[in-house]
């Protein structure tokens, strides 16, 4: 799940800063799970808007809208009436449907109302947790499903470091060693000859460091 926080009213105000009337604009999936971006999120966020706006001798209009997903298409079509109406829309979903939204509408401005933290998942109530860096080549079937490029602060390949005291990550002494946990998980599932495999330098031309990625099923193209 993309995991995404909201920005300030303040920062919100400021980006805005110019425009009469807007759309904020919500996305019913990964920042509606986690709290940032969902119908309920761009209602709070509208409402505020409002009231910053109309304090600061500047009132917006806004508008409201919250579609099932802006990184398809399919779905920011349903928007696209609502976006003609308005001068500039704040996107409340995450990088990858702000991106998608400027594409689809090339003569609107479109702002980040989010930032977008990372893919993690829900540990407790309120608490996320990061878990995949996107790397593009996963290494979870050699680890017992626990990530140490994401997980180990220094994304050892063959760990631990040896700086790690009871446990906890030398450089986060807030986090558990990532390597504690695989050892613990392999042992648990009876896979320690797991940890005797020289594993490879990190190949990260398949990550960012390779620049822009994309996927393609030409199964499904048409």
């Amino acid at each position: 799940m993309i995991v995404a926080e909201r920005k300030t009213i303040p920062d919100l105000i400021e980006i805005l800063k110019g425009h009469q009337r807007v759309l904020v604009l919500g996305c019913g999936t990964c920042v509606t799970v986690c709290l940032s971006g969902g119908q309920r999120e761009v209602c709070i966020i509208a409402s505020a808007l409002r009231m910053a706006s109309r304090l600061g001798g500047h009132p917006l209009q806004v508008d409201e809208l919250t579609i099932e997903r802006q990184c398809d298409n399919i779905f920011i079509e349903e928007a696209a009436d609502a976006i003609e109406k308005v001068e500039a829309v704040l996107s409340i979903g995450c990088g990858a449907g702000v991106q998608a939204i400027a594409e689809r509408f090339p003569n609107k401005p479109v702002y980040a109302g989010l930032d977008t933290v990372f893919l993690g998942i829900l540990e407790e109530r309120g608490v996320w947790g990061e878990k995949c860096a996107s790397c593009g080549a996963c290494v979870l079937h050699d680890f017992g499903g626990i990530c140490p490029i994401t997980r180990c602060a220094k994304h050892m390949l063959n760990g631990p470091c040896g700086g790690s005291r009871e446990d906890r990550c030398e450089v986060r002494p807030d986090i558990p060693c990532a390597w504690q946990l695989i050892y613990q998980r392999l042992t648990n599932i009876g896979q320690t000859d797991r940890l005797g495999k020289i594993n490879l330098p990190k190949d990260w031309s398949t990550s960012q460091s390779g620049g822009c990625r994309g996927f393609v099923r030409e199964d499904h193209r048409i």
